[in-house]
């Protein structure tokens, strides 16, 4: 990811505009430790109190990187219960990269906020619906299954 992802000007845009990085060796005992990082490059995205809300490891292009970023940040989010702020970042995921690995976890989590505000399972049903129909393999397709029914 040195030579291809990082310096990427859209991710270096990225970086410096949406969030705080930090590298961490793989072998330091401390951090790599505490967020049991095994294997590098492993990219842990956190909130401002530490908690771990997203992780991916292995390389991602630029196209990957970012996508997987706002997902964290989107993930992040509703687990605050910000189902706004992760619905409007899971939005701006898909409007960009539709075709990022992260899209189908998106939409699955815009479903899921859209119900968790709403308390109407049609959201549900509707994010099953937009899986099955641009992303018919997806494991998230899979885990949206059941909300066909709805």
């Amino acid at each position: 990811m040195e030579a291809v992802t990082f310096p990427d000007e859209k991710v270096v845009a990225f970086m410096n505009e949406r969030v705080i990085s930090l590298r961490v060796a793989y072998n330091d005992k401390e951090l790599a430790g505490r967020f049991n990082v095994k294997w590098t490059p492993t990219i842990v995205t956190l909130d401002g109190e530490g908690t771990e809300h997203h992780r991916t490891v292995g390389f991602l292009s630029s196209e990957e990187f970012i996508p997987s970023i706002l997902l964290g940040m989107a993930k992040s989010a509703f687990d605050h219960e910000d189902y706004g702020l992760a619905l409007e970042i899971a939005g701006e995921l898909l409007r960009g990269y539709p075709s990022a690995a992260a899209a189908p976890e998106a939409i699955f989590l815009q479903g899921v906020c859209r119900y968790k505000k709403s308390g109407t399972p049609a959201s549900l049903k509707e994010a099953y619906e937009m899986l099955s129909a641009s992303y018919p393999q997806s494991e998230w397709t899979k885990r949206a299954y059941p909300y066909r029914l709805l």
